[in-house]
């Protein structure tokens, strides 16, 4: 592929994919310069497709940050599986992500088989993620050890959390990417609605808070947003649980777990935005969210690829 002229423009889809808490998150985030995808320790915590927008002088980089690939259980689980190998099919360019220190696991052996057919066409590149955990010598039988299972573009040694590597590998992502004009203004870091973005940080505050099985069983929708004319914004979220258990749980004692959770939610929305935020939370038992539609429609996902 000719690199594009110093004057032209060039634009296209990256995925990131790999298991859960591989990095994807922090590679965006970090690849993106601003917190646009929820990042946190527990697994399977990005449900939607979110996209995050680098640039790279004259590229724009269109980063589809995918659910991480594992071995699907429930109705949402075969969803979110869904939306990341269709996030792959649709990019122009694949990065899998790898944590060094775990290696080749029986995941990564399953994302392999699945790249056989939607790698064909475009290329992938694989990223070793967290390399400041493993010695030197282990990092080149890894990497020797990957390119024998499937013949990736490149390798990049990469600490997402750190930045080590990511310049290198954004630099290189934007070389491989079409000709064509941008897909995105400029000042436009990500193409998800402001209103899931804000649920998504809510559901991050209570998935750290919150560190029992509840918060796979739990979703927040912003039900309302008004902007008001001294230029602040009344944003209306519910919480969504399957049982009243957990609703007691999302409460905590006298309100004060959906209090702590409002209020660093309120303050990162601000801090995002720039902006004055009165959020306000409200719980509601929803037993059979989980099965509805409308649920997945909120999250980016499509209640279709779920069915079994």
């Amino acid at each position: 592929m000719s690199s594009p002229e110093s004057t032209g423009q060039s634009a296209g889809f990256i995925a990131l994919i790999g298991e859960p808490n591989a990095g994807k998150s922090t590679l965006l985030n970090r690849m993106v310069g601003a917190k646009v995808s929820i990042v946190t320790h527990k697994v399977q915590t990005t449900r939607a497709r979110i996209r995050g927008v680098a640039m790279e002088g004259n590229a724009q980089l269109v980063f589809v940050d995918t659910p991480g690939l594992f071995q699907p259980r429930r109705r949402l689980d075969r969803a979110m599986v869904a939306a990341a190998w269709g996030g792959a099919s649709d990019a122009d360019v694949v990065v899998l992500l790898i944590e060094a220190h775990r290696g080749v696991t029986e995941g990564v052996e399953r994302i392999l088989e699945g790249l056989a057919e939607v790698g064909q066409g475009r290329k992938v590149a694989l990223a070793i993620n967290k390399i400041d955990r493993v010695e030197a010598p282990v990092l080149l039988g890894l990497t020797q050890k990957l390119n024998e299972l499937y013949p990736f573009a490149e390798t990049f040694m990469i600490s997402a959390e750190k930045g080590h590597g990511v310049d290198v590998l954004r630099k290189w992502l934007a070389d491989e990417l079409p000709e064509g004009p941008w897909l995105y203004p400029e000042d436009q870091i990500a193409d998800l609605p402001m209103r899931m973005i804000a649920a998504e940080m809510t559901r991050e505050k209570l998935t750290l808070r919150l560190h029992q099985e509840l918060p796979y069983q739990l979703t927040v929708e912003t039900e309302n947003w008004e902007e008001r004319p001294d230029g602040s914004a009344r944003v209306d979220q519910l919480v969504y649980v399957v049982r009243d258990g957990h609703k007691g749980i999302v409460l905590g004692n006298k309100g004060e777990t959906i209090k702590a959770v409002g209020k660093a939610a309120r303050e990162e929305l601000e801090e995002f935005l720039g902006r004055r935020i009165h959020l306000f939370l409200q719980v509601k038992v929803r037993a059979n969210w989980l099965e509805e539609a409308e649920r997945y429609t909120e999250m980016g996902l499509d209640f279709k690829d779920g069915n079994t």
